[in-house]
């Protein structure tokens, strides 16, 4: 399977044809995503609450969104991988952001990184991290490095004045030099005025079926993380609840003696072995 590049994603929205992205943090999920065909792969700082535990993602670090990229990038070499820029990476200057940004494609062989907000000091930053060469994905509406500002984790946008705002800062976005931006949270409404005001690739997370493809956070959609689910999450599956059950029956059996059987788990030796071994350990 060939990676995918922005003309593909390009001819993929001229055709109407959907784009599919999901989130991996990790080798072996970026490698079954692979496996799945889906186009792209976002390695969001939602790895702050996903894989290190943190309330927010705001502790995550340059230092984490490199070496999880990596990661995912061994996983998935011939998928189109997006990589966020955490919380302060990038506010600081242009310099210091086109430095971050550079990091992870260099480093972490991303194609792409992600930036959130819409106003414009964050337009500032799209256009100085695209005029270096990096690919910009913007993200507006419901951004969780602004939800001191939003307060929380609420869907953006629901007045007429507040879903203004959104196109207003979608097109900016789009001004800068962003090829593509993610609108997360969100009335359909306004997803779909955003995307058909656009003239790049929008993609949706909880912005209803009009973008031009669809992202969810794998641990979401798979049932993995059960310390809150979004009201835009299909549950495709219960793996924690399955990992949870294995975890349990291994405890069990090992409590009991029951694993591992000396028959089935464990390796052997030839009798002549075993006996040669017993007289030297009488020795």
């Amino acid at each position: 399977m060939a990676k995918k590049t922005i003309n593909d994603f390009k001819q993929m929205v001229e055709k109407g044809e959907k784009i599919v992205w999901l989130t991996a943090y990790d080798y072996l999920t970026a490698k079954m995503q692979e496996k799945a065909g889906v186009d792209m792969i976002l390695v969001g700082d939602s790895l702050g609450m996903v894989s290190l535990g943190y309330d927010t993602t705001f502790p995550v670090t340059m230092d984490d969104m490199v070496r999880h990229c990596q990661a995912v990038r061994r996983g998935a070499p011939n998928t189109f991988i997006v990589g966020d820029m955490p919380y302060m990476s990038y506010q600081k200057s242009d310099e210091e952001a086109i430095a971050n940004a550079g990091r992870l494609v260099k480093e972490a062989g991303v194609d792409s990184i992600k930036l959130e907000g819409g106003g414009e000091l964050i337009a500032r930053r799209v256009k100085a991290i695209q005029q270096a060469g990096i690919l910009v994905f913007g993200h507006i509406g419901l951004t969780p490095q602004f939800m001191g500002q939003i307060g929380g984790y609420r869907a953006q946008g629901r007045s007429a004045a507040a879903a203004m705002k959104l196109v207003e800062e979608a097109k900016a976005i789009e001004e800068a030099g962003a090829f593509a931006i993610l609108v997360e949270g969100v009335p359909a409404a306004v997803g779909k005025a955003i995307t058909e005001k656009a003239g790049i690739p929008i993609l949706g997370i909880g912005a209803g079926s009009y973008t031009h493809g669809q992202l969810l956070i794998y641990a979401d959609m798979v049932g993995m993380y059960d310390n809150f689910t979004p009201k835009f999450v299909k549950k495709y599956a219960s793996v924690g609840e399955v990992l949870t059950k294995a975890f349990k029956d291994y405890t069990e059996e090992v409590r009991k003696g029951q694993f591992p059987d000396d028959n089935e788990h464990t390796y052997k030796m030839s009798e002549a072995e075993v006996k040669e071994f017993l007289a030297l350990l009488g020795k």
